[in-house]
């Protein structure tokens, strides 16, 4: 009970100088509640669950992004935003009731000591973990721990009778924030991130120099998807676009004066093209890299509409490892534009705002995004109208292809089935495959997914109980190729081959390169003719 109540007078008491008499009261009431439920309730009560209760709901009357984390969930949390994580350092699958080996972690202590894709796990310390219905969380737990640490496993390996040992020294595994960087064309380069950690602004100067070396004068930066991160992280890759102390976003709350993030003179691309894709799903540190190189005319942003997250969470630690992410002050791009969208009809309407821009044709239809004047914003430069009011707006609209995949193929992704067959396709032929493509160009120019290996696919669906006619195949067999392709390009090499694979069915991606290619529209979307 003593924990529980430092617990609640330290939340009552946080903000004391702001209103301490109003907090004195609500301490007291608070602390009243606790009491009487104690005292009184019928039953014995956990006071952690209801503190943690009573903290929840407290913070969703505020905003969306106020947030309480739990101790177990802190250092998760925190893993993908600082770059690593610790212990063997491979990408596993759980497959056939087997641990096995996908990709050992380039520069991870498995890979120094010559663990290889397709190898399986069969003993962790001893103890089997083949065919004992073992889970991912299992694996995690036997596998992750403190760097230096030992852990030996078991690896049984195509080609050896016996089961290898191996004594691995648990490590600093890094977690990449840049998904993909590749060559287009002779001129434009592509860059893909999938979130903001820090890591990410040394992952892209590495491959920005790469590009540069390989002629690179044209620079397309996805940002699909991407949710965010850190906020010096963004403004790290602003600057990278931007000089002369451009402003690149500001912040300012109640109790949290303004705060103003400049651009310096030392970036990498301060002078060639700039396309940025965005989507619905890009948000926060997202929002504030594309909002920044749209009001200084710096570059054009492709796709739909940004999810609309601007509010600054500040971490506050509780004394039992816990957290309360609190929102203290909100974004702004240089022009002026609040990036936070409305939340003022509750969590829960707020949680379905992305499902009403769907039906409400956003999605799929330009025609139907409409604007008051008041929301109406212009570029720092050339002067051109954009908007606030939530999310960044793109300068080019692509809508969401609505029909792109049959519900056939849907469902074999949503179940894994086409990955699985990968896994399986790959254990047999993963020498061979190597062998016929010692390189990715041979392999992209030439590999074909013949119609005996959707066959084959088909007929795991059908052991899966999947129901699917024959014109349904028919109609889904060049985006199963298409993706099987992608997947033994990542397994054979890399993530950035399994883009490189997959980009070109995308309508944004195609549109992007339309963009650089169209040196009038380029300069036409940005107000420069």
């Amino acid at each position: 009970m003593k924990t529980l109540l430092l617990s609640i007078v330290f939340l009552c008491v946080i903000t004391t100088s702001v209103s301490a008499q109003v907090n004195s009261q609500a301490s007291a009431k608070l602390l009243r509640a606790l009491d009487i439920i104690n005292l009184f309730y019928v039953d014995s009560v956990n006071n952690d669950k209801i503190v943690e209760a009573a903290i929840i709901e407290m913070l969703k009357t505020l905003d969306p992004h106020s947030t309480y984390i739990s101790k177990d969930e802190v250092r998760e949390m925190n893993e993908p935003l600082e770059g690593n994580f610790e212990g063997i350092g491979v990408q596993f699958n759980i497959f056939n009731d087997t641990i096995l080996v996908v990709n050992p972690i380039p520069g991870g202590p498995s890979e120094k000591l010559g663990i290889r894709a397709g190898d399986r796990i069969i003993k962790i310390d001893g103890q089997v973990v083949a065919g004992v219905g073992i889970k991912n969380n299992d694996v995690f737990k036997k596998l992750r721990g403190k760097k230096g640490t030992q852990v030996n496993v078991s690896i049984l390996r195509r080609g050896e009778k016996n089961l290898l040992d191996f004594t691995i020294t648990r490590d600093k595994i890094p977690i990449y924030s840049l998904d993909a960087s590749y060559m287009i064309d002779k001129e434009i380069g592509y860059i893909k991130l999938n979130r903001f950690s820090a890591t990410t602004i040394e992952e892209f100067k590495k491959a920005i120099a790469d590009l540069k070396s390989k002629g690179m004068k044209d620079l397309i930066l996805d940002l699909a998807g991407n949710g965010g991160g850190y906020l010096n992280a963004a403004v790290d890759l602003a600057d990278e676009f931007l000089d002369n102390r451009k402003m690149i976003v500001y912040t300012q709350g109640l109790t949290s004066p303004r705060t103003d993030y400049r651009a310096t003179d030392k970036g990498e691309w301060h002078n060639g093209r700039l396309v940025i894709i965005v989507d619905e799903g890009s948000a926060s540190a997202s929002e504030i890299v594309s909002g920044a190189v749209q009001d200084w005319d710096r570059g054009l942003i492709v796709g739909r509409r940004t999810f609309g997250k601007g509010l600054v969470q500040r971490p506050f630690n509780l004394n039992d490892g816990s957290m309360i992410r609190l929102t203290v002050a909100r974004y702004y791009t240089p022009s002026g534009r609040l990036i936070q969208k409305p939340y003022e009809k509750g969590f829960a309407e707020y949680s379905k705002e992305i499902i009403n821009r769907y039906n409400n044709g956003e999605l799929t239809n330009e025609d139907s995004i409409h604007f008051p004047d008041s929301l109406k914003y212009q570029t720092l430069l050339s002067k051109r109208t954009v908007y606030g009011g939530g999310g960044i707006m793109p300068d080019i609209f692509v809508p969401l292809d609505t029909n792109a995949y049959t519900k056939f193929y849907r469902t074999l992704m949503q179940k894994g089935i086409i990955y699985r067959y990968v896994l399986q396709y790959m254990d047999k032929e993963r020498e061979n495959l190597k062998n016929e493509y010692p390189n990715f160009e041979k392999f992209k120019n030439t590999f074909q997914v013949n119609q005996s290996i959707i066959d084959s696919l088909c007929s795991l669906a059908k052991k899966e109980k999947i129901e699917f006619t024959e014109e349904e195949k028919n109609k889904s067999a060049n985006d199963i190729k298409l993706m099987i392709k992608a997947l033994l390009a990542r397994d054979l090499w890399d993530n950035s081959q399994y883009f490189e694979i997959i980009n070109p069915r995308r309508d944004e991606y195609n549109k992007a390169i339309e963009a650089l290619r169209d040196k009038k529209l380029y300069n036409r979307k940005l107000g420069k003719l």
